[in-house]
């Protein structure tokens, strides 16, 4: 998944998972790539953007997608439908974003309610996943620069369907 200065691929990494991550830009990758060496880890950093990354179809156990709400609803279309498609059958898609309270505390995403996140929104966009948990929260989040302070948050973990 598109993944920044790769924080949370590396972290993946040194659990023990095969990882691949993509970001748009050249420098969070160099950046993400001295993370994962200084981990002693490995990670397949690609530079792409989402309409540019070469989405395979069902190639992934898990994708995890954190706070990715710099995409618009057009490009979240994009990227969700792909999301789905590349998890294999029985593959988790663990999410984690802002909900629109989120502009009220300003405390990390984009300052657009229309690039949060809503229960019904996440239903409807992974319809054809098994909801196995979506909750909204609030916590004090302490990631990186910027995510920091009191955040209205939601959770997505769903499981595509066996093969049938």
């Amino acid at each position: 998944m598109s993944d920044g200065e790769g924080r949370n691929s590396v972290w993946l990494a040194g659990c023990g998972l095969e990882v691949v991550a993509f970001d748009i830009s050249p420098v969070a990758a160099e950046k993400a790539k001295r993370l994962a060496a200084e981990r002693g880890v490995t990670v397949a950093f690609e530079v792409a953007d989402v309409y540019g990354w070469n989405w395979p179809s069902e190639a992934f156990d898990v994708v995890a997608a954190i706070f990715v709400q710099f995409a618009d609803p057009p490009m979240r279309s994009f990227m969700f439908e792909r999301i789905a498609r590349a998890l294999k059958p029985k593959g988790l898609l663990l999410l984690q974003g802002y909900t629109p309270k989120q502009i009220e505390y300003r405390t990390g995403g984009p300052p657009h309610a229309e690039n949060m996140y809503t229960p019904e929104l996440l239903r409807s966009a992974f319809a054809s996943l098994e909801i196995l948990e979506l909750r909204e929260h609030e916590r004090v989040l302490a990631e990186g620069t910027q995510h920091r302070g009191r955040s209205a948050l939601i959770d997505l973990v769903a499981r595509k369907p066996a093969a049938t």
